[in-house]
């Protein structure tokens, strides 16, 4: 054996407590550390020479480049996953030349892989088939903060509304929107899921599982209701995403700091255990490994909730936190409203109340070192639904959920061949009417809508407040309406996403009402006759089709 192999083979079996190499790839080494006797046989680490190998001892090897901190390599029981395009597993689109070093700590191997503004941490622990993973991004020089996995074609089912075949289908928007010859579109964008509605993604075939389980998001934004990347697969290759912050239909600035861990774990096909999601996992063991912005579970605080009062049985309810470092959520509970949020960083937090994702009621809270801030009682004081109304479109949920298309459009293109038709006037007091409404009205695709309702003589007599309430808008898009020969003038567009949404699969973005002060004269007087509620979409902005400036809406009323 030569002296080179003797070395990696003491390494390995010795474990080192720090290897390093800069950014030009030169070794430095020093010390030593024998693994505990709880090790997994076979535990260790060795260096063939452009990486640091990880043997897990439990069927998982896996590479990470000494000179780019990418993921180079996942083996798991003998099977290579990693990689495609050419390309390997890395944090945003790949760091390039960086300064990569392992450290062995017991039963846990460390590495740091840094590049100017982020720092990226991988760990593994003996006897398991987990990679866990840190991210810490200081300031804004790079433009979005994910870990993109990279796996090879062919290791898992090519199937969903996130995959595609490039042999076959064509590509119908911004080189990211496929359509197939039986009128489905797909896209990397269309996992249809909200961040508050999974705690993993992945990949099976039954018998074998490749998930990342997802972080707590503390330092993401976007907040409980925010829709990205998860997956995607395609004749080429496939991917899965921990994304923390992506300009995508985003509506927060950035977060900065350390987020994680989220976990890449095999499993024998079915879900990875939940004592991994980021609510029950034992991060005890990362206390005392040095990892730069880490909060240990003793320096964080928690918040519960009595209730809430004035909650309306037909939605769900949500207690989000956040301020400009954090944000967290928690789930109230059916029927009472309490709530608890625990593993809180120190700090003042907006408190904001959501009934569905509609913002009802917001206050200041106080979350402390090691305590548990008790609040009493919430009474929901901001529930648009609450108003006397003559009619009612829809319903105040900030969602479009009950118009025509909206669960479709989580999923798919609006040009999706199983959408109906997007035009379609309704008519009030008949029907499902709201079911008939189209979630979004576009320039270039459903201009002027209408709906038709009647008002009696008392009612035609009075002026009136009508509001359209919206969750999203491309391109400035928002409505200016006609009733009868009365028109509104052009309203001011709120704040929103200045990227595509409504196309990728998210309605979310700045919750908004528009309000219209309709004068009395504006009302057809003759009883019986039908008023003509005409509503166009305005902009300064222009677009073709489902690109033109568009709304997307969530409800709409005539307060009494």
């Amino acid at each position: 054996m030569s002296t080179h192999k003797r070395r990696l083979t003491r390494r390995r079996v010795l474990g080192a407590t720090a290897i390093g190499v800069a950014a030009t790839g030169a070794a430095v080494a020093g010390g030593t550390g024998l693994l505990t006797s709880a090790s997994a046989a076979g535990f260790g680490h060795s260096d063939d020479g452009r990486n640091f190998v990880v043997d897990t001892g439990a069927g998982l090897v896996f590479k990470v480049s000494k000179t780019t901190g990418d993921l180079t390599s996942l083996v798991h029981r003998g099977k290579e996953y990693e990689g495609y395009g050419g390309k390997h597993s890395h944090v945003e689109s790949g760091l390039g030349a960086s300064t990569v070093t392992l450290r062995q700590s017991g039963s846990t191997i460390l590495i740091k892989a840094v590049h100017g503004a982020i720092t990226q941490w991988y760990a593994a622990r003996s006897g398991q088939n987990n990679i866990y993973l840190w991210t810490n991004k200081a300031d804004a020089s790079f433009t979005a903060t994910r870990f993109l996995v990279r796996l090879k074609p062919g290791m898992f089912p090519n199937e969903g509304s996130d995959s595609w075949i490039e042999a076959s289908d064509k590509v119908i928007e911004a080189g990211d929107v496929w359509k197939r010859a039986d009128g489905t579109t797909h896209s990397k964008h269309y996992s249809g899921k909200r961040v508050i509605d999974y705690d993993h993604i992945g990949f099976t075939t039954g018998k074998v599982g490749l998930w990342i389980v997802r972080s707590n998001h503390e330092k993401a934004s976007g907040g409980p209701f925010y829709r990205s990347l998860l997956r995607h697969s395609n004749d080429k290759g496939a991917g899965l995403y921990e994304i923390l912050h992506y300009n995508q239909a985003q509506t927060e600035p950035e977060r900065f700091g350390l987020q994680g861990p989220y976990v890449l774990a095999f499993t024998d096909g079915g879900a990875p255990s939940s004592s991994l999601s980021h609510d029950r996992l034992d991060t005890s063991w990362v206390d005392g490994l040095g990892i730069t912005g880490w909060v240990g579970k003793a320096k964080r605080g928690r918040v519960a909730g009595v209730g809430l009062k004035g909650m309306d049985a037909t939605y769900a309810y949500t207690v989000g936190f956040a301020n400009a470092y954090a944000q967290y959520w928690a789930k109230a509970a059916a029927g009472t409203g309490a709530f608890s949020c625990k593993g809180m960083l120190p700090g003042t937090y907006t408190l904001t109340v959501y009934k569905g994702e509609l913002a009802v009621h917001t206050r200041e809270v106080k979350v402390t070192a090691g305590g548990s801030t008790a609040l009493n009682s919430i009474t929901i004081s901001g529930d648009p639904s609450t108003a006397k109304t003559l009619w009612r479109l829809g319903d105040w949920d900030g969602t479009p959920g009950e118009f025509k298309n909206a669960k479709l459009m989580t999923y798919a293109h609006p040009s999706d061949g199983r959408a109906a038709k997007w035009t379609g006037n309704v008519t009030l007091g008949g029907g499902d009417a709201a079911a008939s409404f189209p979630a979004y009205i576009w320039q270039g695709v459903n201009d002027g809508v209408q709906i038709f309702f009647k008002l009696t003589a008392a009612q035609a007599a009075a002026a009136h407040t009508l509001r359209i309430g919206v969750t999203d808008a491309f391109s400035n898009g928002r409505p200016r309406v006609t009733i009868n020969e009365w028109v509104s003038a052009v309203p001011t567009a709120p704040k929103q996403p200045s990227t595509r949404s409504l196309t990728t699969g998210s309605y979310r973005g700045n919750n908004h009402t528009f309000t219209y002060n309709v004068p009395a004269a504006a009302w057809k007087t003759n009883a019986g006759e039908y008023n003509v509620l005409k509503i166009n979409i305005v902009s300064g902005s222009s677009g073709t089709a489902f690109l033109s400036p568009g709304t997307s809406f969530d409800c709409i009323d005539l307060l009494a």
